[in-house]
C-alpha cells in the first residue's frame, strides 16, 4: 500500500521507529542489484533516510557510480506480516555535521552509538516513494 514518504500514517512511522535491521538495494554499475543488511533512519520531516555506512564500501561505490544524479536506491524492513519500503536517489554525504547527525539518529533508533570511525559517510536517500503494511 503506498503512503506518502512525507507524510506517512502513525503506525508506519511508528514501525520506522522500532529496531529492525534493514535492507539497502543499490545498483551495481552492470545495472544488476546489490543488497545488504544496514541500519536506517527514517525522516518525513527532511523527506530522507540515512544509512551510515564506511566510504570504502561497495554500497558507497555503487551510490557513487551513478554519478551527480544520484543512484536509485530501495531500503525496506520486514516484521513477520509487516513490511516498509522508502525508494529514492541516493548521495554520498562527508560533511562532519552531517555525519554526526545521522550518527545520532542512528544511536537513538537503535540504541547505541556506533564507535568512533573517521571513513564513515552517509548515504543519505531523498525519497519518492513509500509503500508497506504496517
Amino acid at each position: 500500500m503506498a503512503t506518502d514518504p512525507k507524510n506517512p500514517s502513525d503506525s508506519y512511522l511508528g514501525f520506522w521507529r522500532e529496531y529492525h535491521m534493514c535492507t539497502l538495494t543499490t545498483p551495481r554499475p552492470d545495472g544488476t542489484p546489490h543488497v545488504v543488511a544496514v541500519g536506517v533512519t527514517y525522516d518525513p520531516e527532511n523527506g530522507c533516510a540515512r544509512v551510515i555506512t564506511n566510504k570504502h564500501s561497495r554500497k558507497v561505490a555503487n551510490v557513487l557510480a551513478a554519478g551527480a544524479e544520484g543512484a536509485r536506491v530501495a531500503v525496506c524492513q520486514v516484521d513477520k506480516g509487516r513490511w516498509a519500503t522508502l525508494e529514492g536517489v541516493a548521495h554520498i554525504r562527508t560533511e562532519a555535521e552531517v555525519v554526526a547527525d545521522a550518527v545520532g539518529r542512528y544511536a537513538d533508533r537503535y540504541g547505541r552509538t556506533p564507535a568512533p570511525n573517521p571513513d564513515r559517510v552517509v548515504i543519505e536517500i531523498a525519497l519518492t516513494r513509500a509503500m508497506g503494511r504496517a
